[in-house]
């Protein structure tokens, strides 16, 4: 059921509760495979996730999902997602953005993400 992956999500966040300063979080069911969630969180250094996820977990794919990571002042920091542009990247329709450039990647998971931010966080 859906509810196991949003379920899956929080316990993540949780995990990340030494980084974390607050987050808050949405749900949406479409049926007992497809649902969405999206979430804000704001962490210990004042940077921010905002995230959505639509997933279907009969086929185990997220159908649409983004993960834009911002400093305290909102410039972007670090961006996945599998938006249809960037046709040429070698992962499409996944890829991450930086400031300056695309890079190809593969679908991430919130684990994935949160381990990306929190290296970041701990090497300040």
């Amino acid at each position: 059921m859906i509810f196991n992956y949003f379920d899956k999500v929080k316990t993540t966040i949780e995990n990340y509760s030494h980084i974390i300063e607050n987050y808050q979080l949405n749900e949406r069911v479409y049926s007992e495979a497809r649902g969405y969630i999206e979430g804000e969180i704001t962490f210990t250094d004042d940077s921010r996730l905002d995230f959505a996820v639509v997933k279907d977990i009969e086929i185990n794919l997220k159908i649409k999902y983004h993960y834009h990571y911002m400093d305290s002042e909102n410039n972007l920091i670090f961006r996945y997602d599998n938006a249809r542009h960037y046709k040429g990247i070698k992962s499409f329709p996944h890829h991450k953005h930086l400031p300056n450039t695309i890079e190809a990647s593969s679908e991430p998971e919130i684990t994935t993400v949160l381990s990306e931010i929190e290296n970041r966080i701990l090497k300040k």
